[in-house]
């Protein structure tokens, strides 16, 4: 009885021995370092005038501007700040949009036709010219041509041809102006909200140079037709080129006139 007292004292000894041991490696054992996170910097705001709501080409901005918190650090040089200019909503209300605009894009001065001035006159590239032209549906490739969109000008005219002992008729069809811009078809200036729903119009006008309007002019006065093909957009970079420059060029700006003379169809060299 006595030993196995004595085993179980030896027991309990080291398992209390075992016990203090490791708690004392436990208390000894290093604490982990508390890591300290700056604090963020606040983020420097300024108010930036952006669009309340979608506004299309040509219409006026009035009641759809707003002001806007914005990161400083993210303002561009062309933005409307209110520490700039605090009453740009009122000065602004009466411009008109020269280009499609959404909500939440911040408004550029470049995007606006002062109140005022005409729309056509200020979306013209500097150096260019409007010019209208009469189109139908047979000559507009359907009446699929929308603004924007690009296209070749085609002339079709009667020749009259006279061979010994006879006369007769033919057409002659050439392309007079390529890759030419379409600014507005009748008084829309731009696709409709619906991605451009066709509707027939009876003018489309074309976006020229100086030369180009000479030309179209003569040819409205020649042709018996003057179809517009559209082009794919693709092309649209592709810089315009004229086959036609025969109707006004050469030497003393010499042109082409129509004469028609006891029912007889002829054309002459004009100088001006």
């Amino acid at each position: 009885m006595a030993a196995s007292r004595l085993i179980i004292l030896s027991f309990a000894v080291a398992a209390a021995g075992g016990a203090g041991y490791i708690a004392k490696n436990m208390a000894a054992a290093p604490q982990p370092a508390s890591i300290v996170i700056p604090d963020k910097p606040a983020l420097a705001l300024t108010e930036v005038l952006v669009v309340s709501g979608d506004i299309p080409m040509g219409a006026t901005v009035d009641g759809q501007l707003s002001w806007q918190a914005w990161p400083a650090d993210t303002v561009s040089e062309g933005f409307i700040t209110r520490d700039a200019d605090a009453e740009a909503i009122e000065k602004l209300k009466g411009s008109i949009a020269r280009v499609a605009m959404y909500k939440g894009e911040p408004l550029r001065n470049a995007k606006l036709i002062g109140a005022g001035q005409s729309f056509m006159s200020s979306i013209l590239p500097s150096g260019m010219r409007a010019v209208a032209t009469r189109i139908a549906a047979d000559t507009s490739a359907g009446g699929f041509i929308l603004p924007n969109d690009y296209v070749d000008v085609i002339m079709t005219r009667r020749s009259q041809s006279v061979t010994a002992g006879s006369s007769g008729e033919s057409f002659i069809t050439e392309t007079i102006l390529k890759n030419i811009r379409v600014l507005a078809v009748d008084q829309a200036i731009q696709e409709d909200e619906e991605g451009g729903k066709v509707k027939v119009g009876e003018t489309a006008t074309l976006e020229l140079t100086p030369q180009q309007s000479e030309i179209i002019t003569v040819a409205q006065q020649m042709a018996d037709r003057l179809t517009l093909a559209l082009r794919p957009i693709a092309d649209a970079q592709e810089t315009p080129a004229s086959d036609g420059d025969y109707l006004v060029s050469g030497n003393g700006r010499r042109g082409t006139v129509r004469l028609i003379k006891s029912g007889e169809v002829s054309e002459v060299g004009a100088r001006k």
